[in-house]
């Protein structure tokens, strides 16, 4: 090595001292920009390298913004979640206190229509028997509670007091196989036995292959029992076939339509006729009557029950009969008899 640096030992001091020649002359030039040639090369040198460092700054720089903002985003997200949990439990706790509600309304409605004497009541739990449908409401013997009552809703029918204690009693559903009522179809005024079935099916037995029962009719309670007033609804038959021995018919108990929370208990009953329609189970909306114009006559004005047109003509055709003036309640006097 110190041979071939001996032997090259003039080359390389003519390298170094032309490169330190350029050098010189670099720092002594000067570009169109006024700016020395050797600045230019140093710029140039250390451009990629800034560059590079730059970027990777700018990128751990943005790495921990994100980082801490979606730790916030994370932090909101899960108070947002809270604050949704909870709107849906206010949300779900208001619609079953306005169902509670509506249910308790129809049976004050109820209640207050029909001829039978009830006492409300509400289903506070489930027995433990297996394969029994038996619930326990919160009136007994201190109510007037008694065993063998039926139990009813607006709807129809529900089940009937089998086991009675001082503040609750036991009532069997009409779901429930031992379940047993007394029935008549509302057309054909066919008699049957309605049961309840292992599966949670209603059925009406006993019914001849040879009577003639349509799918949709209504059942209605026969009375026959001497537990159910005669002429609560029980459902409609959903379905009619004929069987081996008798029909089977399928209904829909009505009564368990829209849950079981509050019930009625019948603690005297009294019959009454079998409806020549289906009961109207929808719910129909009636605006009140709209506000009399000027130029109408007082008398026009209806301050009794809501009339429709019919009942406005049978009123005037009653009227006419009876001698009284048909526009108008205040009839003409008659002329008095004349003088003898």
């Amino acid at each position: 090595m110190e041979a071939l640096f001996n032997r090259y030992r003039n080359v390389a001091a003519l390298v170094v001292a032309i490169v330190a020649q350029l050098m010189l002359l670099a720092y002594q030039i000067k570009s169109n920009g006024e700016v020395r040639l050797i600045r230019v090369w140093a710029v140039s040198a250390v451009t990629p390298i800034a560059r590079a460092m730059e970027a990777s700054r700018s990128g751990v720089s943005h790495f921990l913004q994100d980082y801490v903002f979606l730790v916030g985003v994370r932090g909101e997200n899960k108070q947002l979640k809270t604050a949704l949990d909870r709107l849906r439990l206010e949300n779900q706790f208001l619609s079953n206190e306005l169902s509670t509600a509506d249910r308790a309304k129809t049976l004050a409605i109820f209640q207050q229509h029909t001829a039978s004497r009830t006492v409300a009541a509400h289903v506070i739990g489930n027995t433990t028997g297996v394969g029994a449908k038996v619930v326990i409401v919160d009136r007994g013997t201190e109510s007037g509670i008694e065993k063998g009552m039926a139990v009813i809703t607006a709807d129809g029918i529900v089940g009937k007091i089998t086991n009675v204690f001082p503040t609750a009693s036991y009532m069997l559903l009409i779901t429930d196989p031992t379940f047993a009522a007394g029935v008549l179809s509302q057309k054909t005024r066919i008699h049957g036995t309605v049961k309840g079935q292992a599966s949670g099916v209603v059925i009406v037995d006993y019914v001849q292959n040879e009577q003639n029962v349509e799918k949709g009719e209504w059942f209605y309670t026969s009375g026959d029992d001497r537990i159910f007033p005669k002429g609560l609804p029980v459902g409609p038959a959903t379905v009619v076939r004929q069987g081996r021995a008798r029909k089977e018919i399928q209904i829909d108990p009505q009564g368990l339509r829209n849950g079981l929370e509050e019930v009625l208990i019948v603690v005297d009953g009294v019959h009454r006729a079998l409806p020549d329609a289906a009961p109207d189970t929808e719910p129909t909306h009636l605006l009140d009557a709209p506000p009399p114009e000027p130029g109408d006559s007082p008398a026009t004005v209806e301050t009794g029950p809501r009339m429709t047109d019919a009942d406005r003509l049978m009123e005037r055709y009653r009227k006419t009969g009876s001698g009284a003036d048909p526009t108008g309640p205040s009839s003409a006097k008659a002329p008095a008899p004349a003088a003898r």
